[in-house]
């Protein structure tokens, strides 16, 4: 690989519109959402196009940009591997050079696994696509370069970036394929725009209530107390105490409080039997 290539193979350039909202199944495209428009530079297979699609179309961006895609336009194999995602591709916007699918852009990011020697900002995708959206909320157009398949961006396609953006892989292999470089960035721009889900947990019926809780827990204490479990007697309160406190954390429904009951019971007969 010549010291002129960008190594961060399968990259794509982003063009961030201002407004809009999630575009659904039937929109038009591009729709009106607020979004990255990925350039692909200099694509070289037609499978490699129709998975950035993919990938795309997955977090709900519908906008996409090629450079002299090197087997020509449009190709059946991006189609095919779109699955799903070939409007995007109908609707992709073909240049013939860098500086022709960045025109309209005032900030571009370029990816890059490794230093170059250029003195620029180093962001990650995630700080990166952060920053993406402040500046699409200041009326900005943003892009992110990445590169052709074989050897990545070139020095010539970096120096029109105002910054790099640098993914944290494994240095023995730093290469990523076009779609996953397009998943990643995609996804953390997904991330940066959307607020966060809080957590859930998913049951089958009602939870415990407090009453039928201390119920329980009174059961175990007593079975326990009848058991000589408390001992010595001094530690008797403490003990307990802890042993609330355990129920108190277990996020327990009506049948699980239950079939702790059962267990109990069912263990005092079989002892009872012996």
């Amino acid at each position: 690989m010549s010291q002129g290539k960008e190594f961060a193979r399968g990259c794509v350039a982003i063009c961030i519109s201002v407004s809009g909202t999630q575009p659904t199944k039937d929109a038009p495209m591009p729709s009106d959402r607020a979004q990255p428009t990925f350039i692909l530079i200099r694509p070289q297979m037609g499978e490699n196009i129709g998975a950035a699609a993919r990938a795309m179309w997955n977090f709900g961006l519908d906008r996409m940009r090629i450079t002299s895609p090197r087997d020509g336009w449009p190709n059946q194999k991006a189609v095919a591997m779109a699955s799903g995602a070939g409007r995007l591709l109908d609707e992709a916007q073909i240049f013939d050079t860098t500086d022709a699918a960045i025109s309209d852009c005032t900030y571009v990011y370029a990816t890059t696994a490794r230093d170059r020697d250029l003195t620029k900002p180093v962001l990650t995708p995630e700080a990166a696509m952060i920053e993406a959206r402040d500046r699409i909320a200041a009326g900005q157009k943003v892009a992110v370069l990445f590169g052709p398949e074989r050897a990545g961006l070139e020095n010539d396609d970096i120096v029109r970036a105002n910054a790099i953006i640098s993914v944290p892989v494994n240095p023995e292999f730093a290469s990523l394929n076009l779609g996953q470089c397009v998943l990643l960035t995609a996804y953390e721009f997904q991330r940066a725009t959307t607020e966060a889900v809080p957590e859930t947990v998913s049951h089958v019926g009602d939870w415990a209530s407090q009453s039928e809780m201390a119920a329980l827990a009174s059961h175990y204490e007593e079975r326990l107390d009848d058991a000589g479990f408390f001992f010595p007697a001094h530690k008797g309160p403490n003990m307990k105490a802890n042993l609330r406190n355990l129920w108190s954390r277990l996020p327990l429904t009506r049948a699980d409080v239950q079939m702790l009951h059962g267990i109990l019971r069912q263990m005092v007969r079989w002892k009872d039997r012996g």
